[in-house]
């Protein structure tokens, strides 16, 4: 879907990263206690840096403009920590996972706060300002 010139596509990648670090969040949690288990995070950065290393020619309108034409997802690479916190081996930090959540339920519900906004404009307009 290309409306808003690109805008929901974009805000639905956002919504679909967001829910991979849900996931791995969520995993971390429930792996709390378990002995060796290493916590994973989720990197946007790493994805966009990746894409970047591997750059094909693309067609540009400005100077400007990354040299990459690649559908890389938006969903970011999921890597695990190598750092330990305890004797288990086990490198899940509830306090950092507790926080993550938070921050990714805020910027998830941003996400579909605004999405919502897009549809009723999309809305309003299909039926004519009525």
């Amino acid at each position: 879907m290309n409306l808003f010139s690109g805008t929901i596509s974009t805000i639905e990648g956002s919504l679909n990263y967001s829910s991979l670090k849900q996931k791995v969040i969520s995993q971390n949690i429930a792996n709390v206690d378990t002995p060796g288990y290493k916590a994973k995070d989720v990197s946007f950065k790493d994805t966009l840096n990746q894409a970047m290393a591997g750059a094909q020619k693309a067609y540009r309108t400005d100077a400007r403009h990354y040299e990459f034409k690649s559908n890389a997802a938006a969903n970011g690479i999921v890597s695990q920590r190598n750092v330990s916190y305890n004797e288990s081996g086990n490198s899940v930090d509830i306090d950092k996972e507790m926080s993550d959540l938070a921050t990714n339920q805020i910027y998830y519900n941003a996400l579909v706060d605004r999405m919502s906004g897009k549809l009723s404009s999309l809305q309003n307009v299909l039926k004519g300002g009525r």
